[in-house]
């Protein structure tokens, strides 16, 4: 159970950061990349699952990148 919170803790900051470097963002600060990784990964589950989609490890990537992107963009509409 502790693996996996930390292996998806890894690979939400992993997925934060490439999508903090698709929009061409601040990547200076680890923590908000954990932040829209995680976040990201809960729009592209929901994402998903609206389009009939997941189900696996790429799936899951891919979709978790997409959906940080949306939050990133998202973030820059609101705050700007």
């Amino acid at each position: 159970m502790l693996i996996k919170l930390i292996v998806e803790i890894v690979v939400g900051a992993i997925c934060g950061f490439i999508a903090n470097s698709l929009m061409k963002g601040d990547t200076s600060s680890i923590l908000k990349n954990l932040i829209l990784g995680v976040v990201g990964g809960f729009v592209g589950g929901i994402i998903g699952n609206l389009l009939g989609v997941g189900g696996g490890w790429i799936t899951g990537i891919i979709l978790s990148i997409v959906g940080a992107c949306l939050v990133v963009w998202l973030v820059r509409k609101l705050f700007k």
